[in-house]
Parts: structure tokens; sequence; C-alpha cells
């Protein structure tokens, strides 16, 4: 190969590199990992409660030009390596007939839920994924303000996280009106999951094609479920989206509290798995046969701590996970009054790890 040959791959290469994200989702080997954390677009931010005392949140939600704005400022104040668009995983029942309101310091109220299979039959399924078109608006905004070198991550909650909001009707520790419906009403709902993993499928489809370079799909009460409900109730359906989505783009799963199906959730074959803080890198990688990226796994409350600690805490974590095919994030989603300095801390932190390392 010659010189100038050389060059000229070097410079195309260099055009045509993906975001640090992206190339370790396909499997790249990198200085640093990426870092990224889940909600860092909200609550947390100073800048996020001016526009909060202006417009309520759906119209935050539903307003594509404010959902950039809002998934813009992490961008500009802590620097993390992806931006993750501003929504909820709710707007997908709501998307399919159901009323949800959102009322401050009490979270989420579905006030008519689900309780028969009249309910079932009566939901939208195939009209909904098009009735979010605002979220695909967003993505497109997004996508054309966020610099290049950046990754857009889409994301949906799973089946059963959402399926437990629409039976339940608010958000609970104990979620016993969905667990109960699961073992009395066993087929319709399987009836019900199966209608959420319909819309899931569409939504995150159209999320890609708005603009997103990968989604993750979040079950985050999937830790109230034991072994063998998670693998009825929960595994398969987000199987099913796996298998659906990852031919056209990265896809992450999430699924919080379920140490005990990491090695069936590696078996999906999703591009990468979050882990929490309940279980230790090392057992991460060993229960996933070192066969699968790994995100996480930073207990959240540990960012109200000092800031030296917090620095010790991620080289520390770093290493235990090492380096390459590991995503630098936490183990749930940023607090409120997180301090802002101790988040830009964690990101900062990460970013100057291959400097550290030399």
């Amino acid at each position: 190969m010659n010189q100038k040959y050389k060059l000229a791959s070097f410079f195309l290469y260099k055009i045509m590199t993906p975001p640090l994200l992206l190339r370790v989702l396909q499997g790249e080997l990198v200085d640093r990992p990426p870092v990224w954390l889940m909600r860092q677009a909200g609550r947390y931010l100073p800048e996020y409660q001016v526009l909060k005392q202006k417009y309520d949140f759906f119209t935050r939600v539903q307003t594509p030009a404010l959902a950039c704005a809002i998934t813009m400022q992490p961008i500009k104040i802590i620097h993390p390596d992806a931006a993750i668009i501003f929504s909820d995983i709710l707007v997908v029942p709501q998307a399919m007939g159901m009323v949800v309101e959102m009322h401050e310091g009490k979270g989420p109220l579905l006030p008519n839920p689900i309780t028969s299979v009249k309910d079932i039959n009566q939901l939208n399924t195939t009209e909904a994924s098009i009735k979010l078109s605002y979220v695909y608006e967003a993505l497109t905004l997004t996508r054309k303000e966020l610099d290049k070198n950046l990754t857009l991550i889409g994301f949906a909650g799973a089946p059963w996280t959402v399926f437990c909001y629409m039976i339940e009707g608010k958000g609970s520790k104990t979620f016993d009106r969905a667990k109960s419906f699961c073992y009395q009403e066993r087929d319709r709902a399987h009836q019900l999951l199966q209608k959420i993993t319909q819309v899931t499928i569409e939504y995150l489809t159209a999320q890609i094609k708005a603009g997103a370079d990968c989604v993750q799909l979040f079950d985050s009460w999937a830790g109230l479920l034991d072994k063998k409900d998670f693998l009825e109730f929960s595994l398969p359906y987000m199987n099913q989206i796996v298998t659906a989505i990852k031919p056209f783009a990265p896809i992450i799963l999430f699924a919080k509290g379920v140490i005990h199906s990491l090695s069936e959730l590696c078996d999906t074959k999703a591009t990468a798995l979050g882990i929490d803080w309940t279980i230790t890198p090392q057992q991460a990688r060993n229960i996933t046969r070192h066969n699968i990226i790994l995100q996480g796994n930073y207990d959240p409350a540990k960012l109200f701590q000092d800031q030296k600690n917090i620095q010790q805490d991620i080289k520390t974590m770093i290493q235990e996970f090492g380096k390459d095919r590991y995503i630098a994030n936490l183990g749930h989603g940023l607090l409120p009054q997180t301090p802002v300095d101790n988040v830009r801390c964690f990101v900062d932190t990460v970013k100057n790890f291959g400097s550290m390392t030399k």
C-alpha cells in the first residue's frame, strides 16, 4: 500500500468513524469506555426546572422543540458521549388510548386501569405508534442539532414494566394488583403483554428511522418477579423486541434487579446489558460468560458523596469491568437534587480514564 493511499484511507476512516458509544456497541476496542447516564436530562438540572415552571410534563414531552431542548441540556452542561431523548415510558399506553396523568411529587396516574378483557380489546394498537409522531420529530430535531461525534439514544419501557402501570393505575413499590392479575388471568395477561410488545416494536423501529442511533429497553420493575415468573412474563417479550430491532440498530436491555436471569438476558442476543449495583462487575462478567457488552452499574445515591470518592469509585468500576466492551453508566436513573458538579465529575472521570492509565 503506497503512502498516498494510506493517507487517503486514514482521513476517510476519520470522516466515517462512528461515535464512541456506537464503536463499543459494534465490538470495537477503545481507549476508554463511553459514558452517559440514565435520566441525564431532567429534574436535577436547574435549566430543566426553568422549563418545568413554564410547561406541564406532557407539554414538555409532546412538544418536539421542547423535548429536543431538554435532551440537549445535559450535552451542553455535563458533556456525556450520548444524548437520550427526553420522553417517558408511559407515552405508549397513552397512545394506546389510556388516560395518563403526571402529578408533581406523586408520579404517574392512570385513572382507568385495565381490569377486564374488554379493556384490553378496546386498546388501540393499529394507530398507537403513529400517535407518537411527536417523539420521532423530537429525535429528528435532536439528531440535526447533536454533534456527529455523539450518539442519539431512543428508548421504550419493556412490556412487563408498562404492563405494571396499565394494570396498577399508578406507581407502586410492589405492584401487587399487576402481579395478581398475572396469576388470576394468565391468558389475559399474556394478551396484554403481546399488545404492548407489538406497539413497542413499531415505536422503536420508527425512532430508529427518525434518527436514533441505538435504543434502550427499560424493564425497571423486572426485579419484582422471581426467576420463573420473569422467564414467563418479561423475558419472552423483550426477546421478541430484540429480534425485531437488532437488525436495524444496536439495542441495550436494562432489567433492574434480575441477577437470577442475567444469563438468559445474555441469550437474547441483545447488543448490551445494563446492570444495577446489586451485582459486582466480576459477577456480571462471569454470569454472562464474558459474551456481551455491559453497561452500568454505579449506585446513583453515591453521587451525593465527596468528589474524590466519586473519582476513585469510577476508576475502580472501570478497572473491574475492563475498559473494553463496557459503557459507563449508573445502575438506575439520576436522583433529584443530585449536585450537577458531581454528575459532571462522574462524566469527566470516565472521559479522563484513558489518559490516567497511560
